[in-house]
């Protein structure tokens, strides 16, 4: 299975929409969006791909958020979303409250931890657990980052948004 994974994009909606179009063309199966996506029009662009997403701590509308999603057949969860993945269980959590996310890397009860609000890229494995965080797809004038995340080979592409 692939993952898309997209966090921190910050309502920059020219790279949600390369975004969108790059997991298209790389056919994933599920986006992992780990918050900060601000407004629900921004979400609109990722419409047709199967969404899961989590609320950031600059998700302010988040029944505005919530309404869309659902309309698009996803799931937001406000905090943390747990998911079932072919190959084991996975969590997407913003990354707001640092010892947080360390309790759910530690916990080693998820194969794969999906965060962001750090806007920086980690690709590293501690006991069974495989931790992403894709960066940011708004860049803030930085490098706009996003990942493309295979569950069956356990490889990572890291692609640069323009």
């Amino acid at each position: 299975m692939k993952l898309g994974l997209i966090s921190d994009s910050h309502d920059h909606i020219v790279h949600i929409a390369q975004a969108a179009r790059i997991f298209r063309e790389k056919g994933v199966d599920r986006v992992l969006h780990a918050g900060d996506i601000v407004s629900p029009p921004a979400l609109r662009i990722l419409e047709g791909l199967t969404l899961y997403a989590v609320c950031g701590n600059n998700d302010g509308e988040q029944i505005g958020l919530l309404k869309t999603v659902e309309k698009m057949g996803g799931t937001l969860a406000t905090e943390l979303l747990e998911m079932e993945l072919p190959n084991g269980r996975a969590a997407v959590y913003h990354g707001t409250v640092p010892a947080l996310l360390e309790a759910l890397i530690c916990s080693q009860t998820y194969d794969l931890v999906v965060y962001g609000h750090t806007h920086k890229i980690v690709d590293r494995q501690e006991g069974k657990t495989r931790v992403l965080n894709p960066g940011t797809a708004h860049g803030f004038g930085n490098t706009a980052t996003i990942m493309i995340y295979d569950t069956h080979s356990t490889k990572t592409e890291l692609i640069t948004l323009t």
